[in-house]
């Protein structure tokens, strides 16, 4: 597997959500393929945290360099995994939704109870992979939590694009069509 270098995060958010898709998603010794992700547009966009430029200390990262983890305690007790894109001062983000476990799947179900949905959804999967608050602002393409390519291909047919999930309050940008998976993939958010 090939580490993904600082440069793939330089794409324009949507093309960096659709790259994403079946690259392989690492933290130490767990991970899997990425399956299904959503697209926020920064301060255009009422769905994302930067919405009308919000700056807080929550999403402070967000206005930095591409590439970096984002990541944020949501209900008060699932976290969630964003990559930053946009580059700097540009406060987009990819929320990685959803992934197909292949390494390290038992520790995975031990950290989760269970053996089946260990990873279909965000809060899932940060649970199974043991990511939490304190990755908030590492680089992607280091140790100890990084993206990699095997090689997989995603053929652009099989990629489906509809709304996103859970965010209603956001008014007609609930609806954009941003979230990005792959077609009939059982490792997809059931949501």
């Amino acid at each position: 597997m090939r580490t993904m270098a600082a440069d793939f995060y330089s794409a324009p958010t949507h093309l960096l959500a659709r790259s994403l898709l079946g690259k392989i998603l690492m933290h130490g010794q767990l991970g899997g393929r990425v399956v299904e992700v959503e697209a926020y547009q920064g301060p255009s966009d009422r769905a994302a945290h930067s919405f009308g430029g919000r700056l807080t200390q929550r999403t402070r990262v967000m206005y930095g360099p591409a590439g970096v983890a984002y990541i944020y305690l949501i209900y008060g007790m699932y976290t969630c995994l964003n990559v930053v894109s946009g580059g700097e001062g540009r406060p987009e983000a990819i929320l990685i939704r959803a992934l197909e476990p292949l390494y390290g799947v038992d520790t995975m179900a031990r950290r989760r109870g269970q053996s089946r949905n260990l990873t279909n959804g965000p809060g899932r999967l940060t649970q199974a992979l043991n990511i939490d608050r304190s990755l908030n602002g590492h680089c992607l393409w280091r140790d100890p939590l990084f993206f990699s390519d095997d090689g997989f291909l995603v053929q652009p047919s099989a990629v489906r694009q509809g709304p996103r999930v859970g965010v209603e309050y956001a008014g007609a940008a609930a609806k954009f069509p941003w979230r990005y998976w792959i077609d009939g993939h059982l490792g997809v958010s059931t949501r």
